[in-house]
């Protein structure tokens, strides 16, 4: 007997809302059926069989709310006809989903299965983008055949094998998951000696077979007839815009009312003009524009300024920066200077470094600086890891690192979690000033600008000097003004004394 347990279901993710079903006690199941969806605050995420046999007790019904690692089915072992006959009756996964490879016709070798990559931690499913490769061309291995967006990172899903591509299997617009087969690629064929696909592409049957209306969990409607909540005005967030747990607790806390973004989704959308376009948004762009409009929503978020004499980093970059190539291979930027300005900052007021959690406020010993990266995709925040354990050359090159992989859209999931401060650096464009919004649940962002030779008062003397204007934008409600004003003046003085970093004080 094997008991289906309740996966990792992602970081600060601890329970999960049982949904529906998809076989019931003394089905048989083959390796990598789906057993049963979980609906988080975050995430949906299908449980699947880790091997075959006959479903001989379920543990969580639908509805229960259930810990990570408790004990959902127990699968017994079993086979022959009572297998055969849950093959024929559940819709839960095609027959072609068990194999990775078919045996071909005359028209070249197998037929191998191009399926959908591993997203990374906590993402269950992404959004199929364009295809790249259209039915009867030849392809590469390792060559991108389409590219998947998720809430999070772009994935790109290569060739298993070279061939021709044969069939599609999901259009532009579809929502797939880890491991679903996505397309049929014809291995050693040729691009003269494959079929022609005429209604390529086609949508996959489980793409196809949904739709409706939203529908809610049940510890969503239980939330709701406690709470006297309307769940028609709320923004469902799991797996086809259903309302979790999560989505209706949090309307609870912000009075019950819709979102900004559930009206607009529910609203007809206008009419374009002849000189308008209207272009769907994606998914990393929709989980921005939610994430920072909730941050600006829960937070009690304020912004302080000040302005540092870049003067002394720029002399000693000048001064050092052909020995510092030579020795390191990378060029000495301003980022590394902020980052352990920043560092040197949180040390001295570790509430900017720290977050709420309900009635509770988390202090964390690490340093892990988000650094604010501009791609054509949007914005994304890859990790810099122990900041406080590297010197200045292995914050640049980290940097480099993580700025390359997120233009060429290589960034991990692990890449960009766990942050516990972020640094913005609008400057790169232009700006002048700006307050930036926090990127929940962190308590502090600092926001680096342009630097510009100023008229500034020096000792009774009116001296040119290359400023830059700080803002540190923070979550009133764990960081005091004080606080706040006494890390921002910690950072100012050691970017204007960088011998203080040197020296740790």
């Amino acid at each position: 007997m094997t008991e289906i347990t309740v996966p990792t279901l992602g970081e600060s993710v601890t329970e999960a809302t049982v949904g529906e079903w998809q076989v019931s006690e003394g089905d048989a199941v083959k390796k990598d059926d789906i057993l049963v969806e979980l609906e988080t605050d975050k995430v949906s995420v299908e449980v699947r069989a880790e091997e075959d046999g006959v479903l001989s007790k379920i543990v969580a019904q639908e509805g229960d709310t259930v810990e990570i690692g408790a004990t959902l089915a127990e699968l017994g072992a079993g086979g022959g006809a009572s297998a055969s006959k849950a093959s024929d009756d559940k819709p839960a996964k095609k027959s072609e989903d068990k194999s990775d490879a078919k045996s071909g016709g005359s028209g070249g070798g197998d037929l191998i299965d191009a399926k959908v990559p591993v997203m990374g931690e906590s993402v269950a499913e992404g959004q199929v983008g364009q295809w790249l490769v259209q039915p009867g061309e030849a392809v590469e291995q390792d060559q991108a055949l389409l590219e998947i967006e998720t809430d999070k990172v772009a994935v790109e899903v290569p060739a298993p094998a070279a061939g021709v591509l044969e069939e599609q299997l999901v259009a532009e617009g579809d929502t797939v998951t880890p491991d679903q087969v996505i397309g049929k690629i014809r291995a050693g064929a040729s691009a003269s000696s494959a079929p022609k696909s005429e209604d390529a592409p086609k949508a996959a049957a489980s793409s196809s077979s949904s739709g409706g209306d939203a529908k809610a969990m049940p510890s969503a409607n239980r939330v709701a007839t406690e709470n006297n909540l309307d769940l028609s005005k709320v923004e469902g967030t799991g797996k086809d815009g259903r309302v979790t747990k999560g989505d209706a607790l949090k309307a609870v806390q912000s009075g019950g009312t819709a979102s900004a973004p559930a009206a607009e989704k529910s609203s007809k959308p206008r009419d374009t003009g002849p000189r308008e376009e209207r272009v769907k948004m994606t998914r990393l762009r929709q989980t921005i524009a939610r994430r920072l409009k909730d941050a600006q929503n829960s937070a009690a978020m304020l912004t302080t300024y000040n302005e540092a004499d870049m003067s002394a980093i720029m002399s000693l970059r000048k001064e050092i920066q052909d020995d510092f190539v030579a020795k390191h291979g990378v060029k000495l930027g301003f980022m590394s200077f902020f980052v352990k300005a920043c560092v040197a900052a949180l040390k001295d007021v570790p509430a900017v470094n720290a977050e709420i959690d309900g009635t509770d406020i988390i202090y964390k010993n690490y340093y892990d600086m988000g650094v604010a990266v501009g791609t054509d995709r949007g914005l994304v925040v890859p990790v810099v890891r122990d900041a406080d354990d590297l010197s200045l050359a292995g914050v640049e090159k980290s940097i480099m690192d993580l700025g390359k992989r997120a233009r060429d859209g290589k960034l991990g999931i692990d890449d960009m979690q766990g942050a516990s401060f972020t640094i913005s650096n609008g400057g790169v464009y232009g700006s002048l000033l700006s307050s930036p919004i926090l990127n929940a649940p962190q308590s502090g962002i600092l926001g680096m600008h342009k630097i510009q030779e100023r008229p500034v008062a020096i000792n009774g003397e009116v001296k040119i000097r290359p400023m830059m204007y700080l803002a540190l934008s923070y979550d009133h409600r764990i960081v005091d003004g004080k606080e706040a004003v006494t890390f921002l003046v910690r950072v100012k003085e050691s970017l204007e004394n960088p011998q203080r970093l040197l020296l740790d004080i």
